[in-house]
């Protein structure tokens, strides 16, 4: 919408749209739905609950098409009610009485958010809105993303390039190998993150089953509260306050935000192997680089996605930071800012996005990185210098520092200062052979 106020509902609405089954207002209250029907029907397969007795075929049929038609035209109706109640949580409860009201499951409306507190519910609809989310759209992404630049790195696996350290010209390398080396840093944490544990707990108002325990003394509530958490695809975590302490999720906000931080380098880099001519842009029809100078076309993707990614970075942080954290047992403060999650990931999923458009816009120029690498002959005198120290030479860096350092240097200066050393012809002949292009070292040969 153009009046929205974030513009990830608006400008970007439909590049992050697939978040929303999982992060917006609809669907948290979706997920709460989805935890207290599963709870309401765990507790009628407890034999120990002789008041809940199992429920039918046509009652499973019932409580599994509260779930199954649960649209947004009924989460207004949740969100009706919670004008009443003043709470989100309960909201739910009584969304779901009041669709069991004329049914059969009537005498039992008691069980629904039987014992539990708010946190129960809410720490496990989260749950499983961040699995969901991670699994089907972010993982996929990072996922394509890492398999293009992969790719890049391998199509130019071979391509020698000049190196720049501190911004100077430095040991050549070749464009795959440098790609090859965001390729494994992006891949290391997308791997962590794969192997996250997401965690739930249900097990009442501070963490220990005191109404659980009372009203019904001989059920292993443990045991059944480990079964439900495990039941809905969780890691059952049984030391909680009233909170699960979201360890987890800080865990999975430092992955992605350092999986950000090694994109926002990457992005970088190739802004900077743009802005140097390594890399030529494709140009798109009817787009515009400037409006003022017709003939740019900028690295906006790249630019884009930084942005983007500081934006993702700043919350992912804030969120890793202060979620473990809660005053005693439970403080509010979690609350507002897991309404929040979809944001972090709404940035981060729009900046990977911009970087793939870009990655799929870049061409390599071969003739500037050519000519880079002509107008550099002074970088042999690493190679010759390393020689000379083999040789036992006398101070083989300092005569080659005499000869490069603020002088121009080119292929005349370079061969003529080799002939005149006094190694070994096998060594002679291998520097004359070397070239700022063939002094690769072995880059080439890194997948």
């Amino acid at each position: 919408m153009i009046t929205s106020l974030s513009p990830l509902d608006g400008r970007y609405a439909s590049k992050v749209e697939e978040l929303s089954p999982y992060f917006s207002e609809y669907a948290l209250i979706k997920h709460r739905l989805i935890v207290e029907v599963a709870f309401f029907l765990a507790l009628s397969a407890e034999k120990g609950i002789k008041e809940l007795p199992p429920f039918s075929d046509k009652e499973l049929k019932i409580l599994e098409n509260i779930v199954k038609n649960f649209d947004e035209k009924e989460a207004k109706r949740v969100k009706i009610i919670e004008k009443k109640t003043n709470h989100d949580v309960k909201a739910v409860e009584y969304y779901i009485k009041e669709k069991l009201e004329k049914t059969s499951l009537k005498k039992h409306l008691e069980f629904i958010h039987f014992a539990c507190t708010s946190e129960d519910i809410n720490n496990l609809a989260y749950a499983l809105m961040i699995q969901g989310a991670g699994n089907n759209v972010l993982l996929p992404v990072m996922k394509e993303l890492l398999k293009t630049v992969s790719g890049l790195a391998r199509k130019w696996r071979k391509v020698p390039m000049l190196s720049l350290t501190h911004g100077q010209p430095a040991t050549p390398t070749t464009v795959g190998k440098e790609l090859l080396i965001f390729t494994k840093r992006l891949e290391r944490q997308m791997k962590l993150l794969d192997k996250q544990e997401t965690l739930g707990k249900l097990n009442g108002a501070s963490g220990n089953f005191n109404a659980h325990n009372v009203a019904y003394p001989k059920v292993n509530w443990e045991m059944l509260s480990k079964k439900f958490v495990q039941n809905l695809g969780l890691v059952h975590n049984p030391y909680t306050a009233q909170i699960e302490p979201h360890d987890f999720q800080s865990e999975i906000y430092d992955s992605i935000a350092r999986f950000n931080t090694i994109l926002i380098d990457m992005d970088r880099d190739i802004w900077t192997y743009v802005s140097r001519g390594i890399f030529k842009q494709s140009v798109v029809k009817g787009e515009v680089g400037s409006s003022a100078m017709p003939h740019k076309v900028n690295p906006i993707d790249f630019e884009n996605s930084e942005g983007n990614l500081g934006l993702a970075n700043s919350l992912l942080r804030h969120m890793s930071e202060k979620l473990p954290i809660s005053r005693m047992q439970r403080d509010l403060t979690d609350s507002t800012v897991q309404r929040n999650i979809g944001t972090a990931w709404g940035y981060s999923i729009l900046a990977y996005k911009s970087t793939l458009k870009g990655l799929l816009k870049l061409e390599l120029n071969k003739k500037v990185i050519q000519e880079e690498l002509d107008n550099n002959w002074v970088l042999l005198a690493e190679a010759i210098q390393t020689v000379m120290r083999k040789n036992a030479v006398p101070k083989a860096y300092e005569q080659l520092k005499e000869l490069t350092r603020g002088k121009e240097v080119n292929k005349k200066t370079v061969q003529e200062f080799i002939k005149g050393l006094k190694i070994p012809k096998e060594d002679k002949d291998r520097l004359l052979k070397l070239s700022p292009k063939t002094y690769i070292g072995l880059a080439d040969k890194f997948k």
